[in-house]
């Protein structure tokens, strides 16, 4: 009897919501998957945000059990598993790796007050060059300074300081390993030479982080250890299958959509909203803002994030979606339930279609939390030119239009940097899957707008990465042709786009005049 062909990928995403199992083959095919939701994140103080440790290990372990049930599952065909998760959510692991606190999640808005600004020659070129309060914005909001000035006998004890998918590699392998474009967070992390820093950088002072408390890294495509007898006594994952370094989950989804030049712009709808580009050189979308190691080795993933993105849809359901919960709550009583019409998510769709492009005059500014470049008081968002006649709709097609138009503004300011021009666009993340958004995304960039072919970008990012790094596929660009293949594709309506291109012009000075209004504003 012929032994079957080893070649499936078991892929974990580790998201800030849910962790989901995935398997895929060598052309892009997602075989099975099984999701698992966490828990509502703790919020022990105002804009605090902390999830138990342990849940995203038993996360995992639940979605893996379950996917072995799956019919169209062999674990004897799968090659390997890669981890890629949420960017940025620290862990602190004590001697024996058990969690000394929950993590501090990616969302999380505490800050360290009074520490020390950078002195010596280091701060007085800050100083010249005009980033100072960027420096010291992020020396504030770094987990490490906050855990070891307000809970020193914690960090005391932190014998390792590890991501998510450190913690998760760490559980798989026994071992202290991560990939190297994991290493989105306030890390000593040298972004140029994806390494740690060298002994004598600033970054390991102003962080307070030991060298030992950190996981030796590894290339996207290299393996950094095996499946232990007791992760795949827990899991069911055979024992001794590679784990295989990855990348963190925008990189992964960059990937997964297909984005290799950087003509190919990207965009996660996600609950922080992205654009990115890959690129093979060095440069910096914002002063002082370093591009992020992409899934590809040696390509940086040159990035602008708005920090709470589509999460503002939920914001929206919450506030003025009592309807649409509803009618889901309602469809959710048949049986047997379509998932689609059970998604509160889905209903919105028809309020895009209840507005027109530029929603009569109604405007959004989607600033609504602090981000790095403006972390005070004047870090806020603005809903201008309400009318007698604005109602839900028209505000829900604002919010929308406000983060394609940041979005587009992003893009702009990085293809002026890098000096390129973009020629296509990919969209991936929760809000892809609206038709309505996927439109209004091709009508503002004035490009067509791809869908790919399956939801699950950064899960295949991971997979190609696996399947790279195991040989199973030649390289990269095969990998991409192989593996990754348009889905639905929206292309530009003209007069659309001429609406957004007035509108971008307004656009661009609310915020510089608002700005010194929203100072005052305590």
């Amino acid at each position: 009897m012929n032994q079957p062909e080893v070649n499936h990928i078991l892929s974990i995403d580790a998201g800030t919501q849910s962790l989901r199992a995935m398997i895929f083959d060598c052309d892009g095919h997602l075989i099975a998957k099984h999701q698992v939701h966490h828990d509502p994140p703790e919020e022990p103080a105002p804009g605090w945000c902390e999830q138990n440790v342990t849940d995203f290990w038993s996360a995992l372990v639940r979605a893996c059990q379950a996917l072995w049930q799956h019919p169209d599952v062999d674990r004897k065909r799968l090659a390997a598993v890669s981890v890629t998760s949420q960017r940025g959510t620290t862990l602190c692991l004590d001697a024996h790796g058990e969690p000394l606190r929950p993590a501090i999640l990616w969302l999380d808005q505490r800050r360290c007050q009074g520490l020390a600004p950078i002195g010596g020659l280091q701060g007085l070129a800050f100083r010249l060059a005009g980033v100072h309060h960027t420096i010291s914005n992020l020396q504030a909001k770094a987990a490490s300074n906050w855990i070891r000035t307000c809970e020193p006998d914690i960090w005391n004890k932190t014998q390792h300081f590890l991501l998510v998918s450190g913690y998760l590699n760490f559980r798989l392998t026994g071992k202290y390993h991560d990939s190297h474009a994991s290493q989105v967070a306030y890390l000593p992390f040298d972004y140029k030479s994806f390494a740690w820093a060298h002994s004598s950088d600033w970054r390991w002072g102003m962080l307070g982080i030991q060298p030992s408390q950190l996981p030796t890294l590894f290339q996207p495509g290299q393996t950094l250890g095996t499946v232990s007898q007791q992760a795949a006594t827990a899991t069911g994952i055979p024992s001794g299958l590679p784990v295989i370094a990855a990348a963190a989950d925008k990189a992964c989804e960059v990937l997964g959509s297909g984005c290799l030049s950087p003509s190919a712009g990207h965009l996660s709808f996600g609950t922080a909203a992205t654009f990115n580009i890959t690129s093979p050189h060095y440069f910096e979308a914002e002063k002082f803002i370093p591009p992020y190691p992409a899934a590809i080795p040696n390509h940086y993933s040159v990035e602008s994030q708005i920090f709470r993105g589509f999460w503002m849809v939920t914001w929206f359901l919450k506030n003025f979606g009592h309807l649409e919960k509803q009618r889901a709550q309602e469809a959710s009583s048949f049986k047997p339930a379509n998932p689609n019409l059970c998604c509160p998510e889905t209903y919105l769709e028809e309020l895009l279609h209840q507005t027109s492009p530029g929603c009569d005059g109604l405007m959004l500014q989607p600033y609504w939390s602090p981000g790095i470049k403006t972390p005070g008081p004047e870090a806020r968002g603005s809903i201008l030119g309400f009318q007698a006649h604005h109602g839900r709709a028209h505000l829900y097609r604002a919010l929308i239009e406000g983060l394609l138009l940041e979005l587009f503004a992003a893009g702009s300011r990085i293809q002026r940097r890098g000096k390129l021009k973009l020629g296509q666009l990919a969209c991936s993340g929760g809000g892809s899957q609206s038709d309505g958004i996927m439109q209004i995304a091709a009508d503002v960039f004035g490009l067509p707008s791809t869908r790919p072919h399956v939801y699950e970008t950064s899960g295949l990012g991971a997979a190609m990465i696996a399947a790279v790094g195991l040989g199973l596929v030649k390289d990269f660009p095969e990998a991409i042709s192989k593996m990754t293949r348009p889905g639905k594709v929206f292309q530009p309506r003209a007069d659309a786009q001429r609406i957004y291109a007035r509108l971008y012009a307004k656009y661009q000075k609310i915020y510089p005049r608002l700005k010194t209004v929203y100072s005052h504003m305590g």
